[in-house]
């Protein structure tokens, strides 16, 4: 099970951060779990593993570019199952934003909520067939205009 979804860029910036799951923690708690999140995979060499326990969480992230996908998963979770599901997500953006990049997230960051809600329901990862979930997200696009 999925416990959250973070995207960073290369300085630390968090651009996205997405809980699938309740915790007892604050904001500020939370805000600065995910800061350290962040700042652990950063410092990691690209030839170190892409998984790491912290706090009873295991961290499982990618690099595509300027941009670190960090997903925060329960310690039964298979990690090459979260690395699949980063995957796909990335190739889902890709999909809809035509290459996504940083500036993307930014400027359309209601439509990045939009497709992981897609593709995780309730910290489970949804087996749909990736042009469905993003044909859901273009008929937000049509109802808007």
């Amino acid at each position: 099970m999925l416990r959250f979804l973070l995207i960073a860029n290369k300085q630390g910036q968090t651009r996205l951060a997405k809980n699938f799951v309740d915790d007892d923690k604050t904001v500020e708690e939370r805000y600065m779990f995910h800061a350290e999140v962040v700042r652990k995979c950063i410092a990691r060499r690209e030839q170190q593993c892409s998984f790491i326990e912290y706090q009873n969480i295991k961290i499982i992230y990618r690099r595509y570019a300027s941009l670190f996908f960090i997903v925060g998963a329960e310690q039964i979770a298979n990690e090459l199952e979260v690395l699949e599901f980063i995957q796909s997500a990335v190739e889902a953006l890709n999909e809809y934003f035509r290459d996504v990049c940083e500036l993307d997230i930014l400027f359309n960051l209601e439509r990045v909520h939009f497709i992981i809600d897609e593709l995780v329901f309730a910290g489970h990862v949804v087996e749909i067939p990736r042009q469905i979930a993003l044909a859901y997200v273009c008929m937000l696009d049509v109802a808007q205009l």
